[in-house]
């Protein structure tokens, strides 16, 4: 099969993972609202403006950046951007991700520094590395998605379960932003996976019930079963964001399948228009189009 990369579909990608980040922030930590946001609201945890991301859109910048800039993937770019943003930005970053980068800040080695973590907390097995990852997929063909998201995923979280997640929604996206439907595009992932426990939630992800927490599987989980079971752009965000719990990041990877699906024409215009940082990040999904493996 020859894929063909459609800008319409990778902005959707960048674009859709920043809003579903923007509009699950102000969510993020809380239960279910009372009633359904549907638009761009201030406060939360952190005490995020209207229409601003997180780490989440951060960290995707930063791999999307790195793409264009290195031509390809670079670990040591990739990782120099990560702790370059986190020093600016602390208070959005997730527990591995921030264990992991301040160890570098101190002076640890990246290995040394993922390796700590993973032993100290169990297993790294929270959501940081899948929420990032959509860049990859619009970077790379599906025949070499797979091996550089488990890489960039293991940067901060070394549990191989998280690193099949983002394997497995790269790998959709990558299909999907080259003209693969979405059923199609989720066999293919199902095929390229390697955990039996990652396969055994998400071949039927409607099955299970949704659980939006930190874990890696059950937010990709979330994040799956929404898109899959979608009619628009706007009904996936939504549904996304509206689980409550960590509903930024579930948006974030909701936001890029859904972009990746419907495109970025798809997007309610409101939406494109209170994001924060818009321009740039249509800048940036140009340039990543642009220098894509074919």
């Amino acid at each position: 099969m020859i894929f063909i990369l459609n800008f319409v579909n990778a902005a959707g990608v960048i674009i859709g993972l920043a809003i579903g980040d923007a509009m699950g922030a102000p969510l993020e930590g809380l239960p279910v609202p009372p009633r359904p946001v549907r638009s761009f609201e201030g406060g939360g945890l952190h005490g995020i403006q209207a229409g601003h991301f997180t780490d989440d859109t951060l960290q995707a910048m930063a791999i999307a950046e790195s793409l264009v800039f290195c031509a390809g993937f670079s670990p040591e770019d990739i990782l120099r951007r990560f702790v370059q943003d986190f020093a600016q930005s602390p208070q959005f970053y997730g527990p591995t991700s921030s264990a992991v980068f301040e160890l570098i800040r101190e002076g640890a080695l990246p290995r040394e520094a993922a390796q700590r973590v993973y032993d100290a907390s169990g297993g790294g097995r929270s959501n940081g590395g899948v929420m990032r990852g959509a860049p990859i997929g619009v970077y790379y063909p599906p025949r070499a998605v797979r091996e550089v998201s488990i890489e960039c995923a293991r940067l901060t979280h070394l549990h191989p379960v998280a690193a099949e997640c983002s394997a497995f929604v790269n790998r959709m996206v990558s299909g999907l932003c080259r003209g693969e439907d979405r059923s199609r595009a989720h066999y293919r992932a199902l095929r390229a996976c390697a955990s039996d426990e990652v396969c055994g939630m998400l071949a039927d992800p409607l099955r299970f019930p949704l659980s939006p927490s930190l874990d890696a599987l059950e937010t990709t989980h979330c994040a799956v079963s929404i898109f899959m079971d979608s009619s628009s752009f706007e009904d996936a965000v939504v549904g996304a964001i509206n689980l409550g719990g960590d509903a930024d990041t579930i948006g974030a990877i909701c936001g890029a399948l859904a972009g990746a699906d419907y495109g970025i024409g798809a997007i309610p215009f409101d939406w494109l228009a209170g994001l924060h940082r818009a321009g740039e990040l249509l800048d940036l999904s140009w340039r990543l189009f642009l220098g894509a493996r074919r």
